[in-house]
Order: structure tokens, then C-alpha cells, then sequence
């Protein structure tokens, strides 16, 4: 067995810093936001922006959460292909965040240059790799219809896939030139800088344990001061440890692991992802891999590295990248971290209307950053205008799963179940 050390690759490589006060008075905003990750912080820079008074409130530190655990891959569009959404929502409802989503890394990459955010910001596009001949029939009917709404995806054949990952091991991929990579707790921590330099203020270590509607506004207990707000935006995603229960979300948690190597030799850094697109592949239990800017590789898999089964997913990350990469040899791993999504049964994102004048967002099902980044912008907008056409989908007045620590339980089991056996089995 083997056993990694537990350190978060993206602490320690982050260039961009961020501190924010601690709060020590009652005080009073326009918006006041809960959570500190990629769409709380959005929201604050889109607000800020717009000259109203923010307060940021994260019960830990920014990019605590998903947001500083992330792979790092800016995608377009969900999870989901065009047509399933089309099916769920609907072609008005569906196509219209579709397109806002199809649009998220170029807000993504904008932001990051507006704002000079340093996080190794590469537009490269992504790879959707084939993990097996069944998975290029998937990425065959999504270039389809990717194609047929107007997204510029190509689809690639077994050599250059082979020539792009520096691996044979696949099929083939989809390319999306759109998307990219970067460290996502700089990009997170480069959005709180922006919105505090705009205005929002910002505290660290703020855990709220009361909301409660006050006239025509909120309020809000946090760490024993009252804080009042005409509009609030709940923004915790995965993460809502010590939140009052009624305005907890509900999901489904899903946890996702990542290993990274030592930095690569020159040598092999010309081979493996040359180009620095970062991947996934179409495992039912899905991989991912890509390179940072200091040439680690970076594995990411199902499954939870810091639960009971830490030992099982410690050693299918060396018996993968020892089968995707063989010229690797016996690199190491540095660092070893998990995160947790938010999956909703049907993988799309939720708004949730919280009586008048306020929201909450999550159910990213894997999809934060450009996600985040739109619709955290797009919320702000919303409830400062006191307009909902802004916002990519429509808000619903309520939102349940069932049976959620049944499934949580049952991905794990699944995760582990398929890394416990030999890597080409099952992904």
C-alpha cells in the first residue's frame, strides 16, 4: 500500500495571497454574501463593481472549500451534453445556459486579465479523452451536438490524442479550445483581491449561526455580531458546515481526489501533455490529468484519499499513472488532497429563492469555476437590479434530494470497488 503525504498542492504553489479582517463590529450592506469561493467572490467583485456595499462572510478562509481543491480545469458548458440538458429544461430554458455557459472561460480569462490575477492562467483547451472504444461513441454524438449549437469542439483521432497526451492509452478525445486551466485557489484568492481593492469587504474565519428575514432585508448572526442586509446571496456550495439547517442546500456529496507528482524532468515534460491542455476521460469512474506550470502532473479520481479507503485510491493513482504514463517510472507523489462536489440527480446547478430579495446557489456537480464565475456575477446583478433576467436559469422556490448519505455512500463504495481493481477493467 501506499501511503501520501496529505498536503494540498494548491497552498503551497499559490502565487496570488489574500487575508481577510476579522470581524469585530455589528455592521450593515447592501449584500451581504455567505461563502467565500468562486461564486461568492464573483459576486463580490460584480457588486463591488457596481458601487453597492458588500460583505463577504467565509467561515474559514477564501478558497477554503471546492474552490481551493479544485482540478483547475475551466470548461465550457456542463457536464452534461447539449442535448440532455435540452431534454430536462427544455430548448428556451435549456439553450440559454448553454450559451451562458459556453461563454464561462471567456469571462473566466477576461476577469484574470482585467484584474491581473496570477494563477497560471493557460488557455490551451481541455481533452476529453476516450478511456476505451465505448467512449469514443460518446464523444462522437457529443461533437454532434456540440457542433450543432455552434461550440468549435473537434474531435480527434487515436494518433493525435496519442500526440497531444503524450500517452497511447487512449481512443481518442474531444478538444474544446475554448476551455483551459489554472490554479484555482489563486484564481479564487485573485477574486477576493479584486473585490476588496472595489470595495466589498471581506472577513476570514466568520462562520454564520443565525439568518433570519428582518422587514424588507436580512439578518444575520456572525461570531456574536449582528450584521443587516437589504439582499443576500448564499454561496456555499459543498460546503455549509454550521449553517443553520433551513438554508443548508441539499445535494448529493461526491468526493473527488488528486495526487501530484514532483516537478517532471525536462525530458519528459516535452512529452507528457506538451501542449498543457488539461484532461478528463469517459471512465463511468472518471480520471483526470494535467500539468501545472511548474511541470508536476497532476492525477486526479474518484473516490475520498483521506477516508477508509485512502489506501485503495493511494495505490490505484500509482498503478494509473504507472499505466497512462509508464515512462514516469517511479516519480513520486508530493501532494495528496481531496475536495467535495455538490451533485444534484440531475446535474444541473440550483438557484434557490429564499423569500424576497435573496438566493442560494450550488450543485456545480463538478463544474465550479466558469459555473461559478457566471453565475455568482450573474446573482449579484440580480439582486441588486431586483431583475431575474439576468441569471442563467430560473430560481425555484425550493430544492430537495433524497437519500443523500445512501448515495454519497454508494459513489464511494463505487469508487473504491473500481480502483481496488486493476486500472483497465473499469477505467
Amino acid at each position: 500500500m501506499t501511503d501520501f503525504p496529505r498536503s494540498n498542492l494548491w497552498h503551497a504553489s499559490a502565487q496570488e495571497q489574500f487575508s481577510g479582517a476579522a470581524l469585530a463590529e455589528d455592521l450593515s450592506a447592501e449584500l451581504i454574501i455567505v461563502g467565500g469561493g468562486f461564486t461568492g467572490c464573483a459576486a463580490a467583485l460584480e457588486a463591488a463593481r457596481r458601487g453597492a456595499s458588500v460583505v463577504l462572510l467565509e467561515a474559514h478562509v477564501i478558497g477554503h472549500g471546492g474552490s481551493g481543491r479544485n482540478v483547475g480545469l475551466v470548461n465550457a458548458g456542463l457536464w452534461l451534453p447539449p442535448d440532455d440538458i435540452i431534454a430536462q429544461m427544455g430548448e428556451a430554458a435549456g439553450g440559454r445556459l448553454i450559451e451562458e455557459l459556453g461563454q464561462g472561460p471567456e469571462r473566466v480569462f477576461a476577469l484574470i486579465e482585467r484584474e491581473g490575477i496570477a494563477c497560471e492562467a493557460t488557455r490551451a483547451g481541455t481533452l476529453h479523452l476516450a478511456h476505451a472504444p465505448s467512449g469514443v461513441a460518446d464523444l462522437e454524438s457529443r461533437f454532434r451536438q456540440g457542433n450543432r449549437i455552434g461550440a468549435p469542439v473537434q474531435l480527434l483521432d487515436a494518433e493525435e490524442t496519442r500526440r497531444r497526451s503524450g500517452s497511447g492509452e487512449f481512443h481518442g478525445a474531444l478538444l474544446d479550445p475554448r476551455a483551459g486551466t489554472v490554479q484555482p485557489l489563486s484564481y479564487c484568492r485573485g477574486l477576493a483581491r479584486a473585490a476588496a481593492a472595489a470595495g466589498a469587504r471581506i472577513f476570514e474565519h466568520a462562520q454564520v449561526s443565525e439568518i433570519s428575514r428582518d422587514g424588507s432585508g436580512w439578518q444575520l448572526r456572525c461570531n456574536g455580531h449582528r450584521l443587516r442586509g437589504a439582499r443576500l446571496l448564499i454561496a456555499i456550495n459543498a460546503y455549509h458546515e454550521g449553517l443553520p439547517a433551513a438554508y443548508r442546500p441539499s445535494f448529493v456529496t461526491v468526493s473527488y481526489s488528486q495526487f501530484a507528482t514532483a516537478p517532471l524532468p525536462d525530458g519528459l515534460r516535452e512529452k507528457v501533455l506538451p501542449g498543457g491542455e488539461g484532461c478528463w476521460d469517459t471512465a463511468l469512474v472518471m480520471s483526470s490529468f494535467r500539468i501545472d506550470r511548474a511541470g508536476r502532473l497532476i492525477l486526479g479520481g474518484m473516490g475520498d484519499a483521506e477516508g477508509p479507503a485512502r489506501a485503495l485510491h493511494g495505490d490505484w493513482a500509482r498503478r494509473k499513472l504507472r499505466r497512462v504514463y509508464p515512462e514516469l517510472g517511479d516519480i513520486g507523489f508530493e501532494h495528496a488532497w481531496r475536495g467535495q462536489i455538490a451533485m444534484t440527480r440531475d446535474h444541473v446547478p440550483k438557484i434557490v429563492r429564499l423569500g424576497s430579495s435573496a438566493l442560494s446557489i450550488f450543485g456545480y456537480s463538478g463544474r465550479g469555476i466558469a459555473p461559478g464565475t457566471v453565475f455568482g456575477a450573474a446573482a449579484a446583478e440580480a439582486l441588486l437590479e431586483g431583475t431575474e433576467a439576468a441569471l442563467p436559469i430560473a430560481p425555484i422556490e425550493a430544492y430537495s434530494e433524497r437519500f443523500t448519505r445512501v448515495m454519497g455512500g454508494y459513489y464511494e463504495a463505487g469508487a473504491a470497488l473500481t480502483h481496488a481493481l486493476k486500472p483497465g477493467l473499469l477505467g
